[in-house]
């Protein structure tokens, strides 16, 4: 076979000591040890660089989210932290069963991708110096100063952000959110301008396009399937992570020690 599976305890994770300080890692780590995700990484005889990887992942992403392609037996710790929670919205959604909504892949990918933004605020007051840091501020960085926002601007907005990670975290989760759902919604380009325009104003929104939503809308419009019970599932749990005093110890508190 030209693509092993793997699981977790046989890859190597980089950048590891640096999330030693943020509690919940260890918890996610566990959660997706436990979970039996797959990582497909290639024989010794196949070639798969990051850019096929890439390419597999997205152009094959599993609807119940149960493996991922690699180009080498090696995870990032951030990435551990990203796919953890993308299993454990599932699994909170639909149970053991595979969910099937687009919003209850919407709803997943919001609060993995926002997780970031929490980490940055995290190891940027901790360790600066973590790879994940150099990495991910710059690539934020160009994306919001493609989207207009100056420079110091964006020193400001990262200084937001380490003083209260949680509530960076929550208020990227609901954006993400709330725009990936209204432009599955729209017919064209020019309603799914006006979506963007609506938020102009928010915060995060000249983050928006560093987290290819294109991608998430593209692939729910080709697999997703509406699931009524899904929906109402997805729109009690979003209601309760608005609700919470801080949506990090929410999750924590229901889905790791749940």
């Amino acid at each position: 076979m030209p693509l092993i599976s793997h699981t977790l305890a046989q890859l190597r994770i980089e950048d590891e000591p640096a999330f030693v300080h943020v509690g919940l890692y260890g918890r996610l780590k566990a959660a997706l040890a436990a979970s039996g995700h797959v990582f497909l990484v290639p024989d010794d005889g196949t070639w798969v660089g990051s850019d096929r990887a890439l390419f597999l992942n997205q152009s094959y992403w599993p609807p119940d989210a149960t493996s991922d392609v690699l180009a080498e037996p090696t995870l990032t710790a951030d990435e551990v932290t990203h796919i953890a929670l993308h299993g454990l919205a599932k699994k909170a959604i639909a149970g053991d069963g595979r969910p099937r909504s687009p919003r209850a892949f919407l709803f997943a990918e919001s609060i993995a991708s926002a997780f970031d933004l929490y980490l940055v605020g995290r190891l940027l007051r901790n360790r600066p110096d973590a790879a994940f840091i150099e990495t991910q501020v710059t690539i934020m960085r160009d994306a919001a100063e493609d989207a207009g926002l100056h420079p110091d601007d964006f020193g400001d907005l990262l200084g937001e952000i380490v003083e209260a990670p949680e509530r960076a975290f929550e208020d990227l989760r609901r954006l993400l959110f709330d725009v990936a759902t209204d432009l599955l919604d729209c017919r064209d380009a020019v309603a799914a301008q006006t979506v963007f325009e609506r938020v102009a104003d928010h915060r995060f929104s000249p983050l928006l396009h560093h987290y290819q939503l294109s991608n998430w809308v593209l692939f729910c419009r080709a697999s997703g399937t509406s699931e009524a019970g899904e929906e109402e599932r997805v729109a009690e749990l979003d209601v309760a992570l608005r609700s919470a005093p801080d949506s990090v110890s929410w999750i924590e508190a229901n889905w790791l020690f749940g």
